[in-house]
């Protein structure tokens, strides 16, 4: 079975209602290969309003979780992951973190094969790239064989993301 290539927005902590909505009507309104599964890491305080607002095209997932069930955890949300085959490992250079610097083509996958740890996972469902891709570097990177897809910082709170999400096109 094929893999769809993947693309995730992490937009962190980032927007208000405001400027959500904006990416939003941006992203609804824009060509989406059919081959290509987004899921958009919405703050935890906005999933309601981006589930409610984004097209069912997308999917919404939360981006924090915790390893304990509960306690008194504050600001920890607790994970139940009931199908580990949806679980998506993204590799991000500590060096690329916050820098704008993009790992070259070929060193996401070598980097990442050497610390996986849990190969299953890595059988079962995606390893993605991550590390300021944008609109500009995502076509060569997508053309990697063992990269089929990505973690989008920055880029995926900006209209170029439509452009990214269809860098496999």
């Amino acid at each position: 079975m094929t893999r769809k290539f993947f693309v995730g927005g992490n937009w962190k902590m980032n927007g208000d209602k405001k400027s959500l909505g904006e990416l939003i009507q941006t992203m609804n309104g824009g060509k989406v290969d059919s081959n290509v599964e987004v899921v958009c890491g919405a703050p935890s305080i906005y999933l309601d309003f981006v589930r409610s607002k984004l097209d069912s095209k997308f999917g919404v997932a939360a981006q924090n979780c915790y390893k304990v069930p509960k306690g008194a955890f504050t600001g920890e949300i607790r994970y139940l992951i009931q199908d580990w085959s949806k679980v998506v490992l993204a590799y991000e250079p500590v060096w690329a973190i916050g820098t704008g610097k993009t790992a070259s083509p070929q060193q996401p996958a070598t980097q990442c094969r050497c610390q996986l740890c849990e190969d299953h996972l890595r059988r079962s469902r995606h390893f993605f790239s991550s590390g300021s891709v944008t609109g500009a570097t995502c076509k060569e990177l997508a053309s990697q064989k063992d990269v089929d897809g990505f973690l989008v910082g920055g880029a995926s709170l900006k209209p170029e993301f439509i452009d990214i999400i269809n860098a496999k096109a």
